[in-house]
């Protein structure tokens, strides 16, 4: 990205840099392969062991890519994991906060099935990683654009979910839901600096994580929610992203792209 000589922001789609949250596997390995391909530099970040960031990195086209570690439920480590991605890259022009507390066998919290502490548990490691942890980088991220004069593009990874509602995962439902809220907030304030904020919403994915649950007893009925009578791939997800960060995109702003395989339908 160049800057800026009058009052305007530019735009120069040549070099760009993207900073990918939560990206050392599903969609998020997919995300930074797709951008890495599209001729970015990328910034592979992690949260808890490096091994599986580094196979992304290791799987990346081109060169100058680089992996940033941090806690994003750590509101000072998350504006850290920027700086590292700028430090690392020269620039970052895009982000994807993608990094999230997924639903699991372990944080399961039905609300009339957990205990009071688990229940409280699970509300405050989604809420810390899904909801707070974006409002820091993008917080961190906007600064180092503004800063620069230059424009650029946030897209948050939301969910069905977050419309659909999720009885056994409150606080992951919740947690996209508010995350799509923000980024249409934000959309507005970022956009006299040129600055594009959307946010994707997608079903069921076939990532590593779901591998179990796809080829075991529930495969079938997840399969059939969709017309297509398939789930999503990473691939697919990754694939609007990157067009999303495109400056043909911009015009998309404040929007909520939903990527379900017309599994579940709002207007």
């Amino acid at each position: 990205m160049s800057e800026a000589s009058g009052d305007a922001p530019v735009t120069d789609a040549a070099g760009r840099g993207v900073l990918v949250t939560g990206a050392s596997r599903g969609i998020g390995r997919a995300t930074a392969r797709a951008f890495a391909a599209a001729g970015y530099r990328v910034a592979v970040h992690y949260g808890h062991g490096s091994a599986d960031a580094q196979h992304t990195l290791d799987a990346l086209a081109g060169v100058g890519h680089v992996m940033v570690g941090g806690d994003l439920g750590s509101p000072e480590e998350a504006r850290r994991v920027v700086d590292d991605a700028v430090e690392g890259l020269s620039t970052v022009d895009v982000l994807v906060n993608n990094a999230a507390v997924a639903p699991s066998p372990e944080n399961l919290h039905r609300i009339d099935g957990v205990e009071w502490g688990d229940w409280l548990g699970a509300w405050d490691a989604m809420t810390r990683v899904n909801l707070l942890g974006p409002a820091a980088v993008t917080w961190a991220f906007a600064r180092h654009l503004i800063e620069r004069r230059v424009t650029g593009a946030v897209i948050n990874v939301g969910s069905r979910g977050a419309f659909r509602g999720e009885p056994d995962y409150p606080a992951y439902g919740a947690t996209k839901a508010a995350l799509h809220a923000f980024g249409q907030s934000i959309a507005q304030s970022l956009a006299p600096h040129g600055i594009a904020v959307t946010s994707v919403a997608p079903g069921f994915v076939a990532t590593e994580r779901q591998e179990a649950k796809l080829e075991g007893e529930q495969g079938d009925a997840l399969r059939t929610q969709s017309p297509f009578g398939r789930v999503g791939t990473p691939e697919e997800i990754a694939d609007a992203i990157v067009y999303l960060a495109s400056p043909g995109a911009t015009w998309a702003s404040g929007g909520i792209i939903d990527l379900n395989g017309a599994s579940y339908l709002r207007s």
